[in-house]
């Protein structure tokens, strides 16, 4: 999962990371970066949307057979208050997982300062897809779990 992770340029563009997986729930947090703001100054509401559709993604994954691949079925993503902190995470979370479809959701928090003090600024529900045997799809690579037991 983090090669796969790791292969994807727009995230590695937003300076985005996986800070935590866990079976069905996936974090991904990234900096605040005047490269990635609107007209306002506030993080753009494509990259708060792409990061909190790549952690649903990776979530699902989570469950899926290790042979599978995912991809985005659809999303829907409430824009809930300006992206402005120092720093962003999103929570992932699967709240269905099929066969074929499982169904996510998503916050993303603004963070200043103490990471006590956030601010929920968007909410995602998604629908991914596990592809298994689809020419043109890479197979995603497994690594061996690190020492905390996470992959």
């Amino acid at each position: 999962m983090r090669a796969s992770f790791a292969e994807q340029a727009f995230m590695a563009t937003c300076g985005a990371t996986i800070t935590s997986v866990e079976p069905g729930a996936v974090i991904i947090e990234f900096p605040f970066r005047d490269d990635l703001t609107q007209q306002h100054g506030f993080i753009h509401a494509g990259v708060v949307a792409a990061v909190a559709d790549s952690a649903c993604g990776y979530a699902a994954l989570t469950l899926m057979p290790p042979e599978a691949a995912v991809l985005s079925v659809e999303f829907k993503v409430n824009l809930l208050a300006p992206a402005a902190g120092e720093r962003f995470r999103a929570i992932a979370r699967v709240i269905r997982a099929g066969r074929t479809l499982t169904v996510c959701a998503a916050e993303v928090h603004a963070i200043h300062g103490d990471a006590r003090d956030d601010a929920l600024v968007a909410a995602m529900q998604a629908t991914m897809i596990a592809l298994v045997d689809r020419p043109g799809i890479a197979e995603p690579q497994v690594l061996p779990a690190d020492e905390s037991g996470r992959e």
